[in-house]
């Protein structure tokens, strides 16, 4: 199995390098050369969760050095489940929150930091991450303390929540917070700039725990593979799926799955105001804009990066069109929404989940009447200070998250600044003369 860039089918790597290179050296984001199709119906149905995805990884870790590693990485990145929660016959949500960190990337970042380690080198990985909320304290834990491995986590100044930031600045060690001083966009270009910086290159094997890393989204196809079928064994239909989405790579991974032949049905993109997606599909171009702020910071993002790989699979834009359903929940929509899921269903959601219970709230009258499974990406808890007030009480605190939140907290500030940001990481980890 050969990994391409989504500019030039013709940069082909393997899947160790495009682990550690991150980007392709044209700028684009790899993908699979091909997407096998996985032999779903055959499996015992009591395999474990790391077991299925060992299964369903298998071939895209074909001819690599990782190849041997695999169990190990599957048994050692998955060991938290992703239960689906039963709401009425019609409605369910996948919750993707209960890793160390309490949000769905947990999945992708552990993953990825379980196959770098594993990778020989004769020089240190230097991880930069851009994060607009849950990333960059998924990659803090995930890489926190691993050997020859530097971590630099960029968040955008007072745009995340108080929770989320200081599962980000609690580390220390072998992990640099920065505060950076501007929006996520800001963050996110930074480091694809550094890609383009001989400084970085002389120093170090630099690569990112982004979404943009492949690493990220093979281990995230697992869980939406997995569910479905599951799913498919308990009720005989297809899963149908809605996604919050900001950077796109989440619901790329649905997109994935269902691309290697387990049974999903339709799948709906939920979106904030920045409605990136929903603005394509009506324009056909993509928007050239900066983040807007809202409740669901994390999906805060106006130049998503895997919209590359979603386009490049779907293969044009009137295929992009009838295949994608985009809805976009204002503000004030997700804070009714959070309201109406525990009135309705008794449950709790988060900020960006809301947007998914938006979504399947404003469907047609006929898309109700199927099995829909909405994607709960992070722990309400994270979100306090938007779902107590709206909800009017408190919402209990996790023990994982609330000894997080007891550490202490460590940050440096900068300006969207590639000096200020070689000159913080020199004087951090730089052991060259």
């Amino acid at each position: 199995m050969k990994f391409v860039s989504t500019r030039n089918s013709e940069l082909k790597v393997n899947l160790s390098e495009a682990l550690q290179m991150g980007l392709a050296k044209d700028g684009g984001l790899y993908i699979p050369e091909y997407f096998p199709q996985f032999d779903w119906e055959s499996l015992d149905p009591n395999i474990s969760y790391p077991d299925f995805a060992c299964q369903l990884l298998k071939p895209f870790f074909n001819e690599d050095e990782l190849k041997e590693k695999l169990h190990q990485i599957c048994k050692e990145s998955f060991t938290f489940e992703a239960p689906v929660i039963t709401l009425d016959e019609h409605n369910y949500v996948l919750e993707l929150f209960h890793g160390p960190t309490l949000s769905f990337k947990d999945f992708g970042a552990r993953f990825l930091a379980s196959c770098l380690s594993q990778i020989k080198s004769n020089k240190s990985f230097s991880i930069l991450v851009a994060t607009s909320g849950d990333t960059g304290s998924a990659v803090a834990a995930a890489f926190y303390q691993k050997p020859n491995i530097n971590v630099v986590v960029m968040f955008p100044e007072g745009k995340i929540s108080h929770r989320q930031e200081r599962q980000i600045t609690c580390w220390g060690d072998n992990v640099l917070a920065l505060s950076v001083k501007g929006n996520f966009d800001d963050c996110q270009r930074l480091v694809k700039e550094a890609f383009g910086e001989n400084w970085w290159h002389q120093r170090t094997y630099l690569n990112t725990s982004n979404s943009i890393n492949i690493g990220r989204l093979l281990p995230q196809s697992t869980y939406y593979a997995y569910s479905a079928w599951q799913f498919y064994l308990k009720h005989k239909k297809q899963a149908n799926y809605i996604v919050p989405s900001g950077n796109i790579g989440n619901v790329t991974a649905c997109f994935w799955a269902k691309k290697m032949g387990l049974p999903i049905g339709d799948i709906v993109i939920s979106q904030n105001e920045n409605n990136v997606i929903g603005e394509y599909l009506q324009t056909q171009l993509m928007p050239n804009k900066k983040s807007i702020e809202t409740l669901a910071n994390a999906m805060d993002v106006g130049k998503p990066s895997n919209f590359e790989r979603l386009s490049k699979l779907l293969g044009s834009f009137d295929a992009f069109k009838a295949t994608i359903t985009s809805y976009k929940a204002a503000d004030t929509e997700i804070i009714e929404t959070i309201k109406k899921a525990k009135e309705k269903y008794n449950y709790i959601a988060c900020p960006h989940t809301a947007t998914a219970f938006f979504a399947r709230e404003n469907q047609p009258s006929e898309e109700k009447l199927k099995p829909y499974i909405m994607v709960a990406t992070a722990d309400p808890a994270k979100f306090n200070d938007v779902v107590e007030p709206a909800l009017e009480e408190k919402v209990e605190l996790p023990q994982r998250l609330k000894l997080l939140l007891e550490k202490e907290q460590t940050a440096k500030h900068i300006a969207p600044d590639m000096q200020e940001l070689m000159n913080v990481y020199s004087t951090t980890f730089d052991k060259i003369p």
